[in-house]
Protein backbone atom coordinates (compact mmCIF):
# COMPACT_ATOMS: atom_id res chain seq x y z
CA UNK A 1 0.00 0.00 0.00
CA UNK A 2 1.43 3.39 -0.91
CA UNK A 3 0.96 6.81 0.62
CA UNK A 4 -1.14 8.19 -2.25
CA UNK A 5 -3.95 5.74 -1.50
CA UNK A 6 -4.17 6.81 2.15
CA UNK A 7 -3.47 10.53 2.24
CA UNK A 8 -6.18 13.16 2.45
CA UNK A 9 -6.17 15.48 -0.51
CA UNK A 10 -8.18 18.33 1.04
CA UNK A 11 -5.28 19.98 2.80
CA UNK A 12 -5.74 23.22 4.71
CA UNK A 13 -2.82 25.51 3.92
CA UNK A 14 -1.54 28.91 4.96
CA UNK A 15 1.29 31.27 3.96
CA UNK A 16 4.16 32.06 6.31
CA UNK A 17 3.41 35.78 6.05
CA UNK A 18 -0.08 35.37 7.57
CA UNK A 19 -0.74 36.52 11.10
CA UNK A 20 -0.50 33.75 13.68
CA UNK A 21 -3.94 34.67 15.01
CA UNK A 22 -5.36 34.07 11.52
CA UNK A 23 -3.84 30.59 11.58
CA UNK A 24 -5.40 29.88 14.98
CA UNK A 25 -8.77 31.12 13.73
CA UNK A 26 -8.48 28.90 10.65
CA UNK A 27 -7.73 25.89 12.85
CA UNK A 28 -10.75 26.66 15.00
CA UNK A 29 -13.08 27.17 12.01
CA UNK A 30 -11.95 23.94 10.33
CA UNK A 31 -11.69 21.94 13.58
CA UNK A 32 -8.11 20.93 12.83
CA UNK A 33 -4.77 21.24 14.58
CA UNK A 34 -2.42 21.10 11.60
CA UNK A 35 -1.72 23.48 8.73
CA UNK A 36 0.74 23.03 5.90
CA UNK A 37 2.63 26.25 5.25
CA UNK A 38 3.07 26.73 1.52
CA UNK A 39 4.56 29.03 -1.07
CA UNK A 40 3.15 29.11 -4.60
CA UNK A 41 5.34 27.90 -7.43
CA UNK A 42 4.79 30.58 -10.05
CA UNK A 43 5.93 28.40 -12.95
CA UNK A 44 3.08 25.90 -12.62
CA UNK A 45 0.78 27.34 -9.96
CA UNK A 46 1.37 24.46 -7.55
CA UNK A 47 1.90 24.85 -3.83
CA UNK A 48 5.23 23.83 -2.30
CA UNK A 49 5.26 22.90 1.39
CA UNK A 50 7.89 24.89 3.27
CA UNK A 51 6.71 24.24 6.81
CA UNK A 52 3.98 23.00 9.11
CA UNK A 53 2.15 24.64 11.98
CA UNK A 54 0.32 22.74 14.70
CA UNK A 55 -1.90 23.83 17.53
CA UNK A 56 0.78 22.42 19.82
CA UNK A 57 3.37 24.73 18.22
CA UNK A 58 1.18 27.68 19.13
CA UNK A 59 0.64 26.49 22.71
CA UNK A 60 4.25 25.55 23.45
CA UNK A 61 5.98 28.38 21.59
CA UNK A 62 3.56 31.24 22.19
CA UNK A 63 1.02 30.66 24.95
CA UNK A 64 3.32 28.88 27.40
CA UNK A 65 5.92 31.64 27.00
CA UNK A 66 3.24 34.32 27.41
CA UNK A 67 4.11 35.89 24.07
CA UNK A 68 1.51 38.10 22.45
CA UNK A 69 0.30 36.10 19.43
CA UNK A 70 -0.85 39.30 17.70
CA UNK A 71 2.80 40.25 17.23
CA UNK A 72 3.73 37.05 15.38
CA UNK A 73 3.45 35.65 11.89
CA UNK A 74 3.07 31.99 10.95
CA UNK A 75 6.72 31.98 9.83
CA UNK A 76 7.83 32.92 13.34
CA UNK A 77 6.38 29.75 14.87
CA UNK A 78 6.14 27.12 12.12
CA UNK A 79 8.44 24.15 11.79
CA UNK A 80 10.54 24.84 8.71
CA UNK A 81 11.67 22.20 6.23
CA UNK A 82 9.23 19.49 7.28
CA UNK A 83 9.90 15.87 6.53
CA UNK A 84 7.81 14.99 3.48
CA UNK A 85 6.44 11.77 2.07
CA UNK A 86 6.38 11.19 -1.69
CA UNK A 87 3.05 9.98 -3.00
CA UNK A 88 4.86 6.89 -4.30
CA UNK A 89 6.41 6.04 -0.91
CA UNK A 90 5.37 2.84 0.78
CA UNK A 91 3.33 3.03 3.94
CA UNK A 92 6.21 1.37 5.76
CA UNK A 93 8.63 4.12 4.70
CA UNK A 94 6.21 6.88 5.74
CA UNK A 95 5.56 5.24 9.11
CA UNK A 96 9.30 4.93 9.64
CA UNK A 97 9.72 8.66 9.03
CA UNK A 98 6.83 9.50 11.35
CA UNK A 99 8.28 7.33 14.08
CA UNK A 100 11.82 8.65 13.64
CA UNK A 101 10.81 12.31 14.00
CA UNK A 102 7.87 11.77 16.35
CA UNK A 103 5.00 13.23 14.35
CA UNK A 104 1.43 12.17 13.60
CA UNK A 105 1.20 13.74 10.14
CA UNK A 106 3.31 14.19 7.03
CA UNK A 107 2.73 16.42 4.03
CA UNK A 108 2.65 14.35 0.85
CA UNK A 109 4.21 15.66 -2.35
CA UNK A 110 4.08 14.73 -6.00
CA UNK A 111 6.88 14.28 -8.52
CA UNK A 112 7.66 18.01 -8.75
CA UNK A 113 7.52 18.57 -4.98
CA UNK A 114 3.99 19.96 -5.14
CA UNK A 115 1.65 19.40 -2.21
CA UNK A 116 -0.87 16.64 -2.97
CA UNK A 117 -2.10 15.67 0.50
CA UNK A 118 -1.44 14.93 4.14
CA UNK A 119 -0.94 11.49 5.62
CA UNK A 120 -2.04 11.10 9.22
CA UNK A 121 -1.84 8.27 11.71
CA UNK A 122 -5.65 8.44 11.92
CA UNK A 123 -5.90 7.65 8.20
CA UNK A 124 -3.43 4.79 8.57
CA UNK A 125 -5.30 3.32 11.54
CA UNK A 126 -8.59 3.52 9.60
CA UNK A 127 -7.04 1.68 6.65
CA UNK A 128 -5.45 -0.97 8.84
CA UNK A 129 -8.71 -1.47 10.75
CA UNK A 130 -10.43 -2.13 7.43
CA UNK A 131 -7.78 -4.66 6.48
CA UNK A 132 -8.10 -6.39 9.85
CA UNK A 133 -11.88 -6.52 9.44
CA UNK A 134 -11.34 -8.33 6.13
CA UNK A 135 -9.02 -10.82 7.83
CA UNK A 136 -11.54 -11.44 10.61
CA UNK A 137 -14.34 -11.79 8.06
CA UNK A 138 -12.32 -14.34 6.13
CA UNK A 139 -11.78 -16.41 9.28
CA UNK A 140 -15.47 -16.24 10.21
CA UNK A 141 -16.52 -17.28 6.70
CA UNK A 142 -14.04 -20.14 6.69
CA UNK A 143 -15.50 -21.41 9.95
CA UNK A 144 -19.08 -20.96 8.72
CA UNK A 145 -18.41 -22.72 5.42
CA UNK A 146 -16.59 -25.59 7.09
CA UNK A 147 -19.44 -25.96 9.59
CA UNK A 148 -21.91 -26.17 6.70
CA UNK A 149 -19.89 -28.63 4.61
CA UNK A 150 -18.75 -30.85 7.49
CA UNK A 151 -21.48 -30.85 10.15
Amino acid sequence: MNVAKLCRENVVTIRQSEELTAAAELMRERHIGYLVVVEPEFADGSLKPIGVLTDRDIVVTVVARQTDPRTLRVGDVMTRGPVLAAETDSLDKALGSMRRIGVRRLPVVGKRGELVGVLSLDDIIDALAGELANVAGSIRNEQRIEGTLRP
